[in-house]
């Protein structure tokens, strides 16, 4: 089984979006038993708080099914506990190497590092852009998908 941790600042936005619309992605293509998939926050500011509700419309906007997650923080033991571990900007990867510690089995990375274009994605929090938001992270899905394939 592949485990997939997806970490944004407050697990509100980014990261349970990458969440939810990579679960439907491999449910789709039939692969799902074959992946954990999951998110989590850096910050502790809204820990226990609802996916946003800008990521809740595009999600089911776009028919994706958005469950009731509830933001968390990640913690030190899930380095081990994750094959991959991959924020959305690169805040987010200094921020979770601070809390897991040293990255010495090249688990951490960013979402857009799989993609043709790296660079990071934007919060909608600040920018209110869902939209542009929604299409990085499915372009990074779709790479990220493609490179665990090979």
């Amino acid at each position: 089984m592949i485990k997939v941790l997806f970490v944004c600042y407050g697990n509100i936005c980014r990261s349970p979006m990458a969440e939810y619309i990579f679960k439907h992605m491999v449910k789709k293509e039939g692969s799902e038993q074959q992946f954990y998939i999951d998110s989590a926050a850096t910050s502790k500011e809204e820990i226990g708080n609802p996916v946003h509700y800008g990521t809740r419309n595009k999600l089911q906007e776009m028919k994706t099914p958005c469950g009731n997650h509830r933001a968390k923080r990640i913690t030190k033991q899930d380095y081990d506990k994750f094959d991959y571990i991959i924020g959305m900007e690169e805040r987010n990867v200094e921020d979770i190497k601070r809390i897991v510690g040293n990255d010495t089995k090249n688990k951490i990375c960013k979402l857009l590092d799989f993609s043709n274009n790296p660079r990071n994605i934007a919060d909608p929090w600040y920018t209110g852009d869902f939209d542009t938001t929604y299409h990085d992270i499915v372009e990074g899905l779709k790479g990220f998908l493609q490179w665990i394939k090979k």
